[in-house]
């Protein structure tokens, strides 16, 4: 029986891959004298196991358990059956009566259970440093493909990390939500997430929270990108660095932001970003009709972006899979508070190719709200509305317009539309001199300079309509000006960019 347990002989060695074979038998041992210990080794799987048979060991004694048969020496063997070449040349039922008797005590298991998990890492690490190397080595393959393959299969293997899931103490989220109210009250505003630097929105919003993915919609020409664009620049522009936390950096007020624009380059951007601070209009700029006063105040605009963390990722056509590993990496070297997505719908996945559309734009939002999850960061999506708003006579969106709507709705915590009656209102001018046009005039100064962001849904708090104040000229949203807040009075629009 000691011959069939020795496993150092010259062919295993050779083989010089990470593995524990003595605590391998020794989780054996100890789930088949209590069957119990099954769940001390929470996390454990067949594959983690170096040796064939014992992967199929564990199986058959965690499927037995899990069925409610007792898993003993006896019965496992019997599962196994004698097809089970491997296993016999082990010993088959002699050798899980010897693993029985030699069961090391109980109060192990986790450490061992550990301690295969560890090897089973390492053992992926090595296989796909290997297959970088061959890779690497191939002419034909981009170096930037290589990176990105080896970077999503290093993360595979950090996600799967035992202790990384199952159960926790429920004072584990007690803490974490004293900490959150602590810091809510602690802030000025009382938010409990990342300010917008709106002050309505965050009232109704309390602000970004972690692991939430907001969607942001709206029709062509409504400024969702603008508002995106505004809320990211607040953030970035307040951050403060706080302490590491696990080698990560942390924000004591604003944030990192990731801004992936698939639509938009980063020039162009940068110009719209510019136009906002420096209160200049850009299609003036990009026709030139600006003086060097001006000029100089869209230059030192921009000196003020590049101090800011804002991080820009323009590819088009990016896939999920780039995406989240570039959200990775730029959390990991410069840290991330928010990341902010210019949209949803082109983004492309493994079923972009001739895949049911519904299916494909499910898998993306449950990546992003993963993303979110998994980062512990708000993510906020753009998306695009069906064309049937535009056939109502009230063109204010509803959830039912969001392009598939079913799987969009059903993973996001909030979801925000875009909305400016200016924008039909203006569409709708009557020939002048007419009594019809004077009604139209009056309307329109009702309404001109006003947007509406109407949260159609949130999982943690309430719906309802938000105004504020937006320049077409700059594609800039602001806070709403009223009595007390701004010296101009009640009747007065304000766009300022930033807390007020």
């Amino acid at each position: 029986m000691t011959q069939a347990l020795d496993f150092r002989s010259p062919g295993y060695a050779a083989k010089q891959l990470p593995c524990d074979l003595d605590a391998e038998m020794g989780v054996l041992g100890m789930a088949l004298y209590i069957n119990d210990n099954v769940d001390r080794a929470d996390g454990l799987l067949p594959e983690h196991f170096y040796e064939p048979a014992h992967q199929r060991v564990w199986a058959a004694i965690l499927s037995m358990v899990a069925a409610g048969t007792q898993a003993d020496p006896v019965t496992v063997a019997a599962k196994l059956g004698q097809n089970d070449v491997a296993f016999n040349e082990l010993g088959g039922i002699v050798y899980l009566a010897e693993l029985f008797e030699r069961a090391p005590p109980s109060a192990n298991m986790r450490d061992h259970a550990k301690v295969i998990i560890d090897r089973a890492l390492r053992r992926e690490m090595i296989a796909y440093s290997e297959e970088m190397g061959v890779a690497a080595r191939n002419a034909e393959v981009e170096a930037a493909a290589i990176l990105e393959t080896a970077e999503r299969n290093l993360f595979a293997i950090a996600e799967h990390k035992a202790d990384q899931g199952g159960f926790k103490p429920f004072t584990d989220a007690i803490d974490t939500a004293l900490d959150t109210a602590a810091k809510a009250y602690a802030r000025d505003g009382g938010i409990g997430g990342l300010s917008t630097g709106f002050i309505d929105l965050d009232a109704k919003l309390g602000g970004l929270h972690p692991s939430d993915l907001i969607i942001l919609a709206g029709r062509p020409s409504m400024g969702k990108t603008s508002l995106a664009t505004n809320i990211a620049f607040n953030i970035a522009r307040r951050y403060v660095r706080g302490p590491d936390v696990d080698g990560v950096r942390t924000a004591a007020d604003g944030g990192v932001v990731g801004f992936f624009s698939l639509e938009m380059d980063e020039a162009q951007l940068a110009t719209r970003i510019g136009c906002d601070i420096s209160g200049i209009s850009g299609d003036r700029i990009r026709k030139g009709q600006i003086d060097a006063s001006e000029f100089g105040r869209f230059r030192d605009a921009l000196d003020e972006v590049r101090s800011v963390p804002l991080h820009i990722d323009a590819t088009g056509g990016l896939s999920l899979a780039k995406l989240t590993a570039r959200a990775r990496r730029l959390k990991r070297k410069h840290g991330l508070d928010l990341i902010v997505i210019d949209y949803l719908q082109l983004i492309t996945t493994e079923r972009s190719r001739g895949g049911n559309r519904t299916e494909e734009i499910g898998a993306i939002t449950g990546g992003l709200k993963a993303l979110a999850k998994d980062l512990n960061v708000p993510v906020i999506a753009l998306s695009q509305l069906s064309r049937q708003v535009e056939n109502r006579d009230d063109k204010r969106p509803q959830l039912a317009d969001l392009r598939e709507s079913g799987s969009i709705e059903q993973d996001a915590d909030a979801v925000m539309f875009v909305y400016r009656e200016a924008y039909y209102l203006g569409r709708t001018e009557p020939r002048a001199g007419t009594v019809e046009h004077q009604n139209w005039t009056e309307e329109m100064s009702k309404v001109q300079g006003l947007a509406e962001v109407i949260i159609g849904k949130q999982r943690h708090g309430p719906i309802g309509t938000v105004r504020m104040a937006f320049s077409e000229d700059f594609t800039r949203f602001g806070n709403l000006a009223r009595e007390g807040r701004f010296d101009d009075g009640p009747a007065s629009h304000r766009l300022p960019y930033g807390d007020q």
